[in-house]
């Protein structure tokens, strides 16, 4: 399923612990791949896109990477929208420079994609269930944290801490 455009980004942090090597990466996936579909009961990942700590990104829900993919990732922000999961739990381990880069490499790319400034503001319509009632239309930064759409930690305060350097990154990689 796709939405009209990608309107904003959010970032997450997959909770599945810090300590694989970049080679274990696309095992790592395949495990959330199987919890998202066999345990949640969803037809493919929630985030449309995962990065690991080196920095390599991957395709994570199908549809096409260029395109609006409908992502499961944001309880009642999905529409519009894109998810991004970073390998690894960030509640008190810093990102690695390597995933923070490619965060802002691939933002910067995707929104771009649809005229979005990295640095900006957009609103977003609730689809209820979380943090606004839904219909609510809630102003967010183009990249946000998961936590500012839902009532959760994620990505991790060390992750959170990052997301302004991401912003300007890929603002600059846009010529802004």
């Amino acid at each position: 399923m796709y939405t009209k455009k990608v309107k904003a980004a959010f970032v997450h942090h997959s909770a599945t612990g810090n300590n694989y090597t970049c080679k274990q990466a696309p095992s790592v996936i395949r495990s959330i791949y199987r919890y998202h579909v066999n345990s949640m009961g969803w037809r493919d990942l929630g985030y449309n896109f995962l990065v690991d700590k080196c920095g390599k990104i991957y395709e994570g829900r199908a549809g096409g990477v260029s395109k609006a993919v409908l992502g499961a990732h944001t309880l009642g922000f999905n529409s519009n929208s894109m998810g991004i999961a970073v390998l690894g739990t960030y509640s008190s381990k810093k990102p690695s420079s390597a995933a923070v880069k490619a965060i802002a490499r691939l933002t910067a790319w995707k929104v771009g994609l649809y005229s979005m400034n990295p640095r900006g503001k957009t609103y977003l319509k609730s689809g209820g269930g979380n943090l606004y009632r839904k219909g609510k239309n809630v102003r967010l930064n183009v990249i946000s944290g998961h936590r500012d759409g839902f009532p959760t930690s994620c990505p991790g305060k060390k992750l959170y801490g990052k997301l302004g350097t991401t912003r300007s990154t890929a603002a600059k990689y846009q010529g802004r």
